[in-house]
């Protein structure tokens, strides 16, 4: 899937129709091989035959991304990715033009126009051909677009697929473990340059935008040939600001004794690294320095535990036992851990991998997931502020590779200027 377009006139003729090819410019090898990416598709058919199911249709961004190596920009038009038992389709917007066909590791790229509400639909209807049993995924369809689907093809039986689809990504190849670790190593590029911008009256989005200009230039480096470079982006808190995980850069400005939340996020084709640090500015108070030692014997003992055979409850519960011997189990507020992949705080998540109470499901060797407790202290009280620590870890048959590999804790991230 790496030959060349010949010039034509396919663009055009797509965008003066309802639907098309277009073959525009030169096919570009993704990150992954095209044996690994056959082995994802033909894993997918395995399913799809023992589960007498004709074809999937994949609606999700980290669906699409993981079976054909294409990350859509959505702004409202529906995607899809359709695989049988002999091909695989990817139905994308004319908006895209030729980038679809250039990325996608598919058999055919099917464009359709916005000339008419339904050309969506044509194209699907296409490369769906006379398939009566369809795998789409309930956790991502929303009602209206059930139910056009079920105007629009009233023959078919439509079963999930996104469950089985999920369990299937949990478990990585060696080539997603290598692209993995390139994201870990980019984070700690992100996280360098991040702590040397740290100073005092600067404000934390000139501290977020230097990590994140760090982090992109990273990925163009490890990708020389050709780099998707979108979606990264660091996360910088200070003060108050740190008590969530997922709060937003702000223009408030560093003083002294502050405590920080460093949050790197490189996303490489859709894959998404993560290091996460609480850090202070020039000092800590004793209180500040009492949550912060434990919250890292946390992170310790939880890094620890993580391993083949381990499941994923026990882990939340033994880790509550340390919070509530402290009286700090009322300060923790989501679990401990999850899975990494394709996934984004925009899009799909492997929900059956997070290391919280209610989740059984048993870590194998190939899994990655990640240890980041957190525990938060109300503004007011000695201490305030959100304390996490973040790494990285690839299940093996005998245990867990950490390949964060970055300092944490009082010895090493109290902030000098």
């Amino acid at each position: 899937m790496t030959a060349h377009s010949k010039p034509h006139d396919q663009l055009l003729d797509v965008i003066s129709s309802h639907t098309g090819t277009a073959k525009n410019g030169v096919r570009r090898q993704g990150p992954f091989s095209d044996g690994e990416m056959r082995r994802r598709q033909n894993d997918l058919r395995q399913w799809l035959a023992a589960n007498r199911v004709d074809a999937a249709l994949f609606t999700s961004y980290h669906a699409i991304c993981y079976y054909s190596s294409f990350l859509y920009t959505q702004f409202g038009r529906k995607y899809g990715f359709i695989v049988d038992g002999q091909n695989a389709t990817l139905v994308a917007s004319s908006i895209d033009a030729g980038q679809p066909w250039r990325r996608a590791f598919a058999d055919e790229v099917l464009l359709y126009t916005d000339w008419r509400r339904d050309n969506y639909y044509r194209a699907v209807r296409q490369a769906l051909k006379s398939a009566k049993r369809v795998g789409i995924e309930f956790d991502q369809v929303s009602l209206d677009f059930r139910r056009l689907l079920g105007e629009e093809f009233p023959h078919i039986e439509f079963v999930d697929v996104a469950q089985a689809a999920m369990w299937m990504r949990t478990i990585k190849s060696a080539e997603e473990h290598a692209h993995i670790r390139l994201g870990a190593d980019t984070c700690r590029v992100g996280a360098k340059a991040l702590i040397a911008a740290i100073g005092e009256n600067v404000p934390e989005y000139e501290i977020a935008l230097a990590s994140t200009n760090a982090m992109v230039r990273e990925i163009a480096r490890l990708f020389p040939s050709y780099a998707e470079l979108m979606d990264s982006w660091t996360w910088f808190q200070s003060g108050v600001e740190t008590d969530g995980a997922h709060n937003p850069v702000t223009n408030r400005r560093l003083k002294k004794g502050d405590i920080l939340s460093l949050n790197c996020f490189p996303m490489i084709f859709g894959y998404y690294t993560a290091l996460e640090r609480t850090l202070f500015f020039d000092h800590a108070s004793d209180a500040h320095l009492d949550y912060w030692q434990k919250n890292c014997e946390v992170m310790r003992q939880g890094s620890a535990l993580i391993g083949p055979g381990k499941k994923c409850s026990d882990i939340a519960k033994q880790l509550n036992e340390l919070y509530r011997e402290w009286g700090l189990l009322r300060y923790r507020s989501f679990g401990y851990g999850h899975s990494f992949g394709v996934l984004s705080h925009y899009y799909g998540r492997e929900a059956g991998v997070e290391l919280r109470e209610d989740v059984e499901t048993v870590l194998k060797p190939g899994m990655v997931v990640s240890m980041e407790p957190m525990i938060t202290i109300p503004e007011g009280a000695p201490g305030a502020g959100g304390y996490r620590e973040h790494d990285i870890f690839i299940v093996t048959a005998t245990g867990a590779e950490n390949i964060s590999q970055f300092p944490y804790g009082p010895d090493h991230l109290i902030v000098r200027a």
